[in-house]
């Protein structure tokens, strides 16, 4: 199903939405399908309610902006279909060491640790970076978002 179709039933299914203002986006790294596709089905699932990403790597514009408190988000998976529509509850911005081990409990993968959440999201971040030639150390910004699932 496209993403415009399935927003239209979300709408019609929650006539208090009025907005047509929403991102659709797939989570995890941009070339491992099978990884969006997990993650995907963590966030139909209940399982992963929250998701971390490095605030020096938005593109500060309309085309990428950051997270904010309400927004709407379709979640994709790796083929680009719609898979549940999620509403954001919380953002914070908080550095890499700071980030609490209930945020990585929340974002659901794994042994749901901050130990495992730091050693992946290090390796992630560390990369992200590598490709806009930046270095990522433990101190730069995370933006941390909880978002609850609203339609499935």
């Amino acid at each position: 199903m496209d993403i415009t179709t399935y927003w239209q039933q979300f709408k019609q299914s929650h006539p208090e939405v009025t907005t047509d203002e929403y991102e659709a986006f797939s989570l995890g790294a941009e070339d491992d399908l099978q990884q969006q596709d997990q993650l995907a089905k963590l966030v139909y699932d209940g399982i992963k309610t929250a998701t971390t990403s490095a605030y020096d790597l938005y593109k500060q514009d309309e085309t990428d902006p950051l997270p904010k408190f309400g927004e709407y988000g379709i979640i994709l998976d790796g083929h680009h279909q719609p898979v549940c529509v999620t509403k954001t509850v919380v953002v914070e911005t908080v550095p890499f060491l700071q980030v609490s081990a209930e945020h990585a409990y929340h974002e659901g993968e794994g042994s749901r640790t901050l130990e495992e959440w730091r050693k992946v999201h290090w390796d992630f971040f560390k990369r992200e970076y590598q490709e806009e030639n930046h270095e990522f150390n433990e101190t730069l910004p995370c933006v941390c978002e909880v978002y609850e699932v609203v339609y499935r």
